[in-house]
């Protein structure tokens, strides 16, 4: 499966000079990881959101947001966002610092 090297070149451009960032081919598509764990990926043309249970059903409240489902089942806490969602820098930066900002609150990884 492709993913959309635009949106992610954004992503990238958006998160540029933060090291704790870093990139991972996931999920058919590229993850980016905030200290070894994921908080935005791209696949196809939508942005894969780790915006975690809190923000969940605000995030699914929004436009052109949607369930994240690979299994047929959605993955709570994770939720894609179509590319007429994602035009302008603002629309992205809001999804970013938001699944940034959950992520920060989590264990870092192996410490779980």
């Amino acid at each position: 499966m492709a993913y959309s090297e635009r949106l992610a070149q954004r992503i990238r451009d958006a998160l540029s000079g933060n090291r704790a960032i870093s990139e991972k081919k996931m999920f058919g598509g590229i993850a980016f990881l905030r200290h070894g764990l994921m908080f935005v990926g791209v696949s196809e043309s939508s942005l894969m959101a780790r915006v975690g249970k809190p923000n969940h059903a605000d995030s699914l409240g929004r436009k052109h947001v949607r369930p994240m489902d690979f299994t047929g089942k959605p993955m709570q806490g994770y939720v894609f966002i179509d590319a007429p969602g994602l035009k302008t820098e603002a629309q992205l930066r809001f999804w970013l610092d938001r699944c940034e900002q959950f992520v920060s609150t989590l264990p870092p990884k192996g410490s779980r």
